[in-house]
């Protein structure tokens, strides 16, 4: 990880003495780290690198302080990594195989009612819908996502149903069949 000589100019002025030395001297380690967490990224290691030393750079005086500073950073690399991973996972990502192709709403109205509904449900209860009926998700998977238990999932599930059930009533389940 080689800073060009402009930054490493700006950082030697704004840094302490003993940070850069730790930087430099934890820098290599923790970018063998981060590059076999990303399986072999080179550029997404090097920023979750960057993004740890930041981090431990805004908290260096308590850090160099600290027993062992480089376990702190090292710390601080993996939660980087899994903080990313939990961002990339709600982002498009690339795919093998191409998605089935749109089919054509036969009754925009229909789903102009469903989404109304939808939005009369908690933001939990929301996104339990989606994940198990919009996105077909087992109850386990549904579970896993939102950190919930498989029982919290099915009750979710049961009340959010009952209470869109009420919303659209007998002629919508009419109009859905037919």
């Amino acid at each position: 990880m080689d800073l060009s000589p402009t930054t490493r100019q700006a950082a030697a002025a704004a840094a302490p003495p003993d940070f850069l030395e730790f930087a430099a001297a934890r820098g290599g380690p923790l970018y063998r780290t981060a590059y076999l967490l990303t399986g072999g990224d080179r550029h997404l290691a090097e920023d979750l690198v960057q993004e740890a030393l930041s981090r431990v750079f805004v908290r260096w005086r308590r850090v160099s302080r600290l027993e062992n500073p480089a376990g702190y950073a090292q710390k601080v690399l993996f939660n980087t990594f899994v903080s990313h991973r939990r961002r990339r996972s709600s982002r498009e990502s690339a795919a093998h195989e191409l998605p089935e192709p749109a089919v054509l709403d036969a009754d925009p109205a229909l789903r102009v009612t469903l989404l109304q509904a939808l939005q009369t449900l908690s933001a939990r209860d929301r996104a339990v819908v989606v994940l198990r009926y919009w996105e077909d998700r087992s109850v386990e998977e549904t579970a896993a996502i939102l950190q919930l238990s498989s029982t919290a999932v099915r009750s979710r599930t049961h009340r959010a149903l009952h209470r869109m059930r009420a919303l659209l009533g007998d002629t919508f389940a009419e109009r859905a069949a037919g």
